[in-house]
């Protein structure tokens, strides 16, 4: 009876090792689709930047327009580095108050000087309809509440361990962004995500042939060197990939 038992739980590990290996091998470039709808990776936030605006920005379709994002979002992501986030806040309005009294000072002499009857500078800005019409704020809401279900969802089903594969999966990158904890911060983090986000996209473009040639060898290595581990292991189960 004990034998038994330990036969059984020993080939469940082979087939758990066998899919944590066919996961790995996916990771390194095999864009098959997944059976599995809810899938741990098809949540992954790169798909949050796959809107053509957010594509023309970061791969530099307008200069004059990627260039100024760039820099103020690297701007304000520096500034946050080196002052708290109330500092930050407090210094951007208060120049955006300088500006603005200033070019309203300056009108209402110029004004004054030449003895006319513009009116205010702001006048056509001020005449904007601000406000969110309730259809929109509540479109955003009923979008967000999707996400945050669908979030919800994922983490129970990951921390719950309902697939092992994709909670084992979580577990090593929580373990490896303990390391990366250790030797950056979030603001560092962030820095160098909006650093790489705008400079990635265009030399990909330029370099898209060479770059396609090396990760097709690495993901040929990798597949070479998971068929290897998993003949060495005993009493290998062979399984057929649903394609």
């Amino acid at each position: 009876m004990f034998r038994s038992c330990t036969l059984t739980a020993l080939q469940y590990v082979r087939v758990k090792v066998h899919r944590l290996g066919d996961t790995c091998t996916q990771l390194f470039g095999n864009r098959r689709k997944v059976g599995r709808k809810d899938s741990f990776l098809s949540s992954s936030p790169v798909s949050l930047i796959q809107s053509p605006e957010v594509k023309d920005l970061v791969h530099w379709r307008d200069p004059k327009k990627s260039g100024v994002v760039f820099g103020l979002s690297l701007l304000t992501l520096l500034s946050l580095a080196a002052f708290s986030v109330i500092s930050v806040v407090s210094y951007l309005l208060l120049a955006l108050l300088c500006v603005t009294i200033s070019f309203r000072i300056y009108k209402a002499v110029v004004q004054a000087v030449q003895k006319s009857d513009d009116g205010h500078p702001f006048k056509a800005l001020m005449e904007k309809d601000v406000s969110v019409p309730p259809e929109t704020f509540r479109k955003h809401v009923d979008a967000s509440l999707t996400h945050i279900n669908r979030l919800l969802k994922q983490l129970r089903k990951l921390f719950l361990v309902e697939d092992l594969i994709d909670s084992l999966k979580l577990a090593v990158v929580m373990w490896l962004l303990t390391y990366v904890g250790a030797v950056f911060n979030g603001i560092t983090i962030l820095i160098l995500a909006d650093i790489l986000l705008f400079a990635i996209p265009p030399f990909y473009e330029k370099n898209k042939t060479q770059i396609d040639h090396y990760m097709e060898i690495a993901r040929t290595q990798v597949n070479t060197t998971m068929a290897k581990l998993q003949e060495k292991l005993p009493g290998a189960i062979k399984r057929t990939k649903a394609e």
